[in-house]
């Protein structure tokens, strides 16, 4: 695929006023912020705005008034702040994630709920959010224990890695890598969640590993990033009968010519709902696909390298760019996306940032 050629570096001084801020979780001891220019592709202006350590993923209220993050300790926190001027964070209040790692975390559409995966505890949790924006209390808690066992050395026991919802926000998906299951939880008329009737789980391949997922924008197929097996797992979702059906598992990795340790991280599709991507760890790249819109199968379209351990990347929410982030290399690297293609062409240099694990925009 030929689209590693590298765009002629811009000035960071031509960096509009007006930037959006991106927010970057990281392993170090705060969350960092950017500033992001949507017209040219451009980063700047890496600061700390949080202390909170080893503070990982992060989501934003869509109404962008709030963030909410998770620090992966022992036992987890979950913290929510409110958003100033400059993409200022202002702590609103914590709350224990009640399990060890938490490891993703994400609003529920209508903004009343939030979901946290504790990837140790193999548990998930979920909050009320009140009306200023702060964690209220939890309203339902999870502890998983199915074990696949079919790895030997990932699988002796239940690790929640993800929490994603439904597009109408009726049903929370937990892809857990320890039972090589998705969970399917329920919501009920007063938040809180219960297992699905109609389906608690979907069952993936022994040893696949799912850890992370996310819908197509059309809200009729899921994509499931499985780490161990180094696949994806194309999903139909029926919303009216709340079930899932899967169609396809695709590999991440080359064909041809690639031998050495790899693993997963990332999932994410355009919002054109054209092409879907996904992050390799070993083989250090970004794997593309298209999308038949009818089908939801995935057609691979080749790989593009990428910085070292990219276990987390962001589409920006017109398309125009993705952000990957090399937990290894301390640093973030924007691709313009071709529109038509979804190929990717990297912008250089390097934007410099502590050791990021997940690009918020």
């Amino acid at each position: 695929m030929r689209f590693l050629r590298f765009i002629p570096a811009l000035l960071l001084s031509t960096m509009p006023a007006a930037a959006h801020t991106l927010y970057l979780g990281n392993y170090a001891d705060a969350i960092h912020a950017a500033d992001f220019d949507g017209k040219l592709g451009l980063l700047g202006s890496d600061r700390a705005v949080a202390p909170l350590t080893r503070a990982s993923f992060l989501d934003r209220s869509a109404d962008g008034r709030f963030l909410y993050a998770v620090a992966e300790g022992k036992p987890g926190l979950i913290a929510s702040f409110a958003i100033g001027a400059g993409g200022a964070l202002t702590p609103l209040n914590t709350r224990s994630s009640e399990g060890v790692g938490p490891c993703d975390i994400a609003l529920s559409p209508d903004g009343r709920l939030v979901a946290v995966a504790n990837y140790g505890g193999g548990s998930v949790i979920i909050h009320r959010v009140a009306t200023d924006g702060s964690l209220d209390d939890k309203i339902s808690f999870f502890q998983h224990t199915h074990t696949a066992d079919a790895h030997p050395d990932r699988q002796q026991k239940p690790h929640a890695h993800g929490v994603t919802w439904s597009p109408e926000g009726r049903l929370l998906l937990v892809p857990d890598l320890g039972g090589d299951r998705v969970y399917i939880y329920a919501r009920n008329g007063d938040d809180s969640l219960a297992p699905n009737p109609a389906q608690p789980w979907l069952a993936l391949a022994p040893a696949a590993g799912p850890r992370h997922a996310q819908f197509s924008p059309d809200g009729r197929h899921l994509y499931v990033i499985n780490e161990l097996d180094n696949t994806v797992a194309v999903v139909a979702y029926n919303a009216a009968g709340a079930s899932l059906t899967l169609i396809e598992t695709v590999s991440t990795l080359p064909a041809e010519g690639f031998a050495g340790f790899s693993k997963t991280a990332e999932i994410a599709v355009r919002s054109d709902g054209r092409f879907v991507y996904a992050s390799n760890r070993g083989h250090d790249s970004l794997a593309l696909f298209a999308r038949d819109s009818a089908t939801g199968r995935l057609t691979p379209r080749g790989h593009v390298a990428v910085p070292a351990n990219p276990r987390h990347f962001a589409l920006s929410p017109d398309g125009r760019w993705l952000l990957s982030a090399g937990q290894d290399t301390d640093s973030l690297r924007v691709y313009s996306v071709n529109a038509e293609t979804g190929g990717l062409t990297p912008l250089s240099p390097d934007f410099s940032t502590p050791k990021p694990v997940c690009v918020n925009f």
